[in-house]
């Protein structure tokens, strides 16, 4: 026990370790920068300051972090406004080619390698083997337009 009180960092780092498993579970970027002050207070154990300074280093680089970088941190990987490529979203803008007449309410267009149904501009009828981009999804529907339109 007395090797512990004189080796204070190996009770810091056991925290971090333990909060960073927390963090893992949570993924609220709370416990990591909690982690973060406990790894000050090791480095502070380290440099053999008295266990108040630990704490108190410990403490005010926790709530550094917590006010400071975590905000950053949460919008960087918390953006849920960005559209990430991922699902139907990421066909947007892909080139497609008519399978089936496209009209303003019935059409067929070969897309990444599967068969969509298809809506055209008004007025326009696109004929097979058109080659078209996608513009808009609307549930299984992909609305398209004519590449001269476009402008490529």
């Amino acid at each position: 026990m007395e090797w512990l009180a004189d080796n204070w960092w190996v009770v810091w780092l056991g925290l971090a370790l333990v909060l960073m498993a927390v963090e893992a579970a949570t993924v609220d970027f709370v416990f990591v920068m909690l982690a973060g002050g406990a790894l000050a207070g090791a480095a502070a154990a380290g440099l053999g300051a008295s266990l108040p300074i630990q704490v108190v280093t410990a403490v005010v680089t926790a709530f550094a972090l917590l006010f400071v970088v975590r905000p950053v941190v949460k919008r960087r990987f918390m953006d849920s406004e960005t559209d990430h490529g991922i699902g139907s979203s990421a066909l947007i803008g892909r080139d497609a080619w008519v399978l089936e007449t496209i009209t303003e309410t019935d059409g067929r267009v070969k897309l990444a390698g599967e068969v969509w149904s298809a809506r055209g501009p008004s007025g326009a009828a696109l004929q097979p083997g058109t080659q078209v981009r996608v513009i808009e999804i609307q549930g299984a529907t992909v609305h398209v337009a004519p590449l001269d339109q476009i402008g490529r």
